[in-house]
């Protein structure tokens, strides 16, 4: 029924739109940008050596989506898992993948804990250009962690003449938010800078409060020949939670507290009309601490407790991309990248004394790769990509892929593609702790994995894409019960595999007429294919893997009432799921959701032609207010009406 619904709504898109394509002769090339993240260097999208989806920036800020989960919560293949109100823990995942399995970076910088893992609650879109999201192995191009796809945003880059922008809206739950930047650029040096304060009182009657501040910037230096980019990023959040493990609400002071920084640079210079030298730096530290104590002097019968961790990634990437011929480009390169976590726990469990536990290890990778482009008859095009990786702590790891683009008429293309990706055991795993035995003996997790699509445009601006999957997961790290030898520590142990395998229907009419459509469907299966020791539950062979659902639908049109007024809808399908009740230690099953966003900004025309003009703008999320879980026990907030102004001077958004 699925597969007929998706196919009705890409019909009905081609239905609507066809009449109006035929008037338009505005510019197509909106259908096929220039991408970055597949490559590392740019790319057309559609001979992209996997699937990419760019969200423009500007877009999203007319629809008032101010989180990342938002943004890519209607991409085909992502399922994005939120644990409770704002501010929960939130997790992507990939094409059936785990949710340790997409690689993230602001401008090439990781924002990944070692291991892979990583919480969307608190990345935001402030003052972003646009987000690309890869989708398949990426390891070739990123190293660990980019096992089933990549998620990077590129900071606004600042051009003319000196603009800005403020922004504030207000709603339900307690909601309010507030906006501002200010971009620009002379001769030689670009700007832009942004900063924004959220907070929310959250959907539980106590202690649920959340708040987000996030600083954000870009300096570009273009000297002759050469060209400097530095990019910084600060993120404090305050999340508390009254929930436990379990999603009852229990708790009236346990909070958590992150403070991440993100630095970048990168600078490039060319050597000759045909050679390129870039060099990339990239730091990201996240401190971040965990309380729970107990509620009440008279509370001494549950667990209590303290965390205070920090996790730093430092690296240095140097690259030459040299260009024989016009249509082909080499690149060959070496990095070398620094791990570092540091951890001090304080817990007492009922009656029982307080226990304290200190953790502090580090690694060092290093890596070279080497990419080819390159294109034949200008109907052709080809990648071949391979990369090396070595650690102490696990050894050495070879990725390669390799794709093909054939156009086979004015309307068709077609597009292969075979690689491998690999994520890195995490510290916990591999270092030995107060609670666990460290494995050094762990290799990677690793994929196989394969994709094919067809692509059809129709009428220069509407373009229809059928991509296939197949992911083979192999080495997966389970937790193996400690005995009398280990003193009951428990260690990891590579036993588990599985296989996601899946069809992504996608369908995109960007600026027809008024009107701007995107929709897609994504049929996804997901099976253990070795269970190991089953990893308490979670994993049974022959059953689905947790949390992915099996058919998922987006569909989202944009209205421009004028140059600068726009309605939109977004329409979003989430199908039947499987997760785990730990508190019963059963397996259940999620029921399937649809969500209903509105969203609008329409210009006060008094003041449409001041000097700073004003728009009043306005989302409701969840307008026939469902009640849903994305996560077994943990209640999603219901609907949430926001509405705000927006100033502008000299046009920027």
């Amino acid at each position: 029924m699925l597969i007929t619904r998706g196919l009705a709504i890409l019909v009905s898109i081609m239905s609507v739109s066809a009449p109006v394509v035929a008037q338009q002769s505005r510019d197509t090339t909106v259908l096929h940008p220039v991408v970055i993240t597949a490559t590392r260097v740019p790319i057309d999208k559609q001979i992209a050596p996997a699937s990419v989806a760019v969200i423009r920036g500007e877009e999203l800020r007319a629809r008032g989506i101010a989180t990342v989960a938002d943004a890519l919560a209607t991409v085909a293949g992502l399922a994005i898992v939120q644990s409770g109100s704002f501010g929960a823990t939130t997790a992507l995942f990939a094409r059936g993948g785990e949710s340790d399995y997409v690689k993230v970076l602001v401008d090439g910088v990781p924002l990944n804990s070692p291991g892979g893992a990583f919480d969307f609650a608190t990345l935001t879109t402030d003052n972003i250009d646009r987000i690309e999201v890869v989708r398949g192995p990426a390891s070739v191009v990123y190293g660990s962690d980019a096992v089933a796809g990549v998620v990077q945003l590129f900071t606004r880059r600042g051009t003319g003449a000196a603009r800005g922008f403020a922004d504030v809206r207000g709603g339900t739950f307690g909601t309010l938010e507030a906006t501002g930047g200010v971009a620009g650029a002379n001769r030689a040096v670009g700007y832009s800078l942004g900063a924004s304060t959220r907070e929310s009182d959250g959907i539980h009657a106590f202690n649920n409060g959340f708040r987000n501040q996030v600083w954000s910037g870009r300096l570009s230096y273009a000297p002759s020949g050469a060209h400097i980019d530095v990019i910084g990023r600060r993120t404090d959040a305050a999340y508390h939670f009254p929930t436990d493990g379990s999603g009852f609400v229990v708790d009236s002071n346990a909070v958590r507290r992150e403070h991440r920084t993100v630095l970048g640079l990168d600078a490039s210079r060319a050597l000759t009309p045909s050679l390129d030298l870039r060099v990339l730096g990239a730091a990201s530290r996240l401190d971040g601490a965990s309380t729970n104590q107990p509620d009440s002097p008279g509370d001494t019968t549950g667990f209590y407790g303290r965390d205070d961790a920090r996790t730093a990634r430092r690296s240095a990437d140097l690259r030459a991309d040299y260009r024989p011929t016009t249509g082909m480009t080499v690149s060959v390169g070496a990095s070398v990248e620094r791990e570092q976590v540091r951890s001090t726990s304080e817990s007492q469990f009922q009656q029982f004394p307080a226990s304290t536990a200190e953790f502090a290890e580090h690694r060092t990778n290093e890596s070279a790769y080497a990419q080819a482009i390159g294109s034949m008859a200008e109907r052709l095009t080809y990648t071949l990509s391979g990369r090396v990786d070595n650690a102490a702590t696990y050894g050495t790891f070879v990725t390669g892929r390799a794709s093909l683009a054939v156009r086979l008429g004015a309307n068709v293309s077609v597009r292969g593609a075979l690689g491998n990706a690999f994520k890195a055991p995490a510290f916990e795993e591999t270092f030995s702790s107060t609670f666990t035995v460290g494995n050094p003996d762990l290799e990677p997790e690793h994929t196989t994995s394969w994709e094919a699509s067809a692509e059809y445009r129709a009428g220069g601006r509407i373009a229809f894409t059928a991509t296939y999957f197949d992911q083979r997961f192999r080495d997966l790290i389970q937790y193996v019960l400690g005995d009398e030898s280990t003193e009951f520590r428990g260690t990891n142990e590579n036993l588990g595999a599985a296989s996601a395998r899946g069809l992504e229907l996608e369908a995109r009419a960007p600026m027809v007429g008024a009107f701007d459509i995107g929709a897609n469907v994504t049929l996804l299966r997901t099976r253990v294919t070795d269970a190991g020791t089953g990893a308490f539950g979670t994993f049974v062979n022959g059953e689905r893997l947790l949390r992915r659902p099996a058919q998922s639908a987006a569909l989202t049109v944009d209205y421009r009432l004028t140059n600068a007024s726009k309605v939109g809808v977004a329409v979003r399908m989430v199908g039947e799921r499987d997760d785990r009740d730990f508190g019963n230690d059963a397996r259940v099953t999620l029921p399937s959701y649809s969500l209903l966003d509105l969203s609008g900004e329409v210009a006060l025309a008094p003041l449409a032609h001041a000097l700073a003009p004003v728009a009043l703008t306005t989302r409701v999320e969840n307008v026939f207010d469902r009640g849903y879980q994305s996560a077994f026990g943990f209640d999603a907030p219901g609907r949430r009406i926001l509405v705000g102004m927006r100033a502008t001077l000299g046009g920027v958004r």
